[in-house]
């Protein structure tokens, strides 16, 4: 059954590698959520292929299957009462930097561009499940031991680094706040793609703001020049797909398993795709690099700015994160990383002040 399972899978992996040699590209629509696009993915670039078994991968095919998967879920079609907000902040600073990648490259350090990582203070090459659970963390909750890591950015030869907590956001992506369901344990994926061009970057799914100082927005590049001022600083708003397959943890491409929301035809509304059924929750990364001034030195490890993409992987102990995403996401509220909505004090806060369970 899992081989049959993996086989429609492949065999798109494998169209994409013959239309990627032949320079054909795809158009994504709300009538084809199975498309590269929706998917994350971007004509004329493929993800690099895992090849090298691992802890979470034994026969390192690049197919992780979740246990148990998740199955007989229709894409929620409802609309709830309108709520302008449904979050929560994972506040998590920088722990280390290294030319590692779990994800892309298991097993094998020092094969991939620098990475900058938060979250999780363990994380290296050889990162799974298991060694992340449970682990230390720089979150500012403790059960938060998930790993959370993007390009190293530089200016000239210096390496820039987010000063203190940074901002990643779990929201709801679908217009259905109250279907999102907590991640499983061990799922991880990367948003976009250090071989895209300009263009595919400023067309991502994922694309928010671009790279933004002072009072420049929507730059697919980093700007010319910031304001030479002590509170100015580059940041970029980057969002993942939120809609799961329920089969996998991970496929070789490392997006295949996930789809951004398509639009519910006739409507404004957000849902899942049938592919990709399991709403969870969207991270949004919200960074803030100490750079200003001249800008012309500012690359990232990957190449320009718009190589920019970023990895996740899910290492948060249960219980905890399903009570933020029930309070605060299905719950419809605007929360910290306590789970508190300082507009609605009267719902109390998720953690301590310790920021854990009680």
């Amino acid at each position: 059954m899992r081989w049959r399972s993996k086989r429609l899978p492949a065999l798109l992996l494998g169209s994409a590698l013959v239309a990627s040699v032949l320079g054909i590209g795809t158009v994504a629509t709300a009538a084809d959520p199975g498309s590269s696009a929706q998917a994350g993915s971007h004509a004329g670039h493929t993800m690099a292929v895992s090849t090298q078994a691992s802890g979470d991968d034994p026969d390192g095919d690049g197919y992780i299957p979740a246990v148990p998967q998740v199955t007989g879920v229709t894409p929620s079609t409802q609309t709830p009462p309108p709520r302008y907000h449904k979050e929560f902040q994972a506040n998590c600073a920088v722990t280390h930097t290294a030319p590692d990648d779990p994800i892309v490259y298991p097993g094998q350090p020092g094969k991939s561009h620098d990475h900058t990582f938060m979250g999780n203070t363990t994380t290296h090459a050889g990162s799974t499940t298991g060694s992340l659970y449970g682990g230390r963390t720089t979150c500012k909750a403790p059960a938060d031991a998930s790993a959370y890591w993007m390009p190293s950015l530089y200016n000239g030869d210096t390496k820039i680094l987010p000063v203190g907590p940074q901002v990643i956001y779990y929201k709801a992506g679908v217009t259905d706040y109250t279907s999102v369901q907590p991640f499983p344990k061990g799922l991880r994926y990367v948003v976009g793609d250090p071989m895209q061009s300009a263009d595919e970057f400023r067309r991502h799914r994922g694309f928010v703001e671009g790279w933004e100082c002072g009072d420049s927005f929507f730059n697919v590049d980093f700007p010319a020049s910031c304001p030479s001022r002590p509170d100015v600083q580059l940041n970029l708003r980057f969002q993942a797909p939120s809609c799961w397959d329920g089969t996998y943890l991970d496929t070789p491409d490392h997006k295949s398993h996930m789809a951004y929301p398509v639009v519910k035809p006739g409507t404004n509304d957000n849902m899942c795709p049938a592919s990709h059924p399991v709403a969870v929750p969207m991270i949004e990364f919200k960074m803030a690099f100490p750079v200003n001034g001249d800008m012309s030195r500012v690359r990232l490890a990957g190449g320009r700015g718009y190589s920019f993409h970023y990895d996740f992987f899910n290492a948060w102990e249960e219980r905890t994160l399903k009570a933020l995403v029930d309070h605060c996401i299905v719950g419809g509220f605007q929360c910290d990383a306590r789970g508190y909505d300082l507009y609605h004090p009267e719902r109390g806060a998720v953690l301590n002040a310790d920021y854990r369970l009680p």
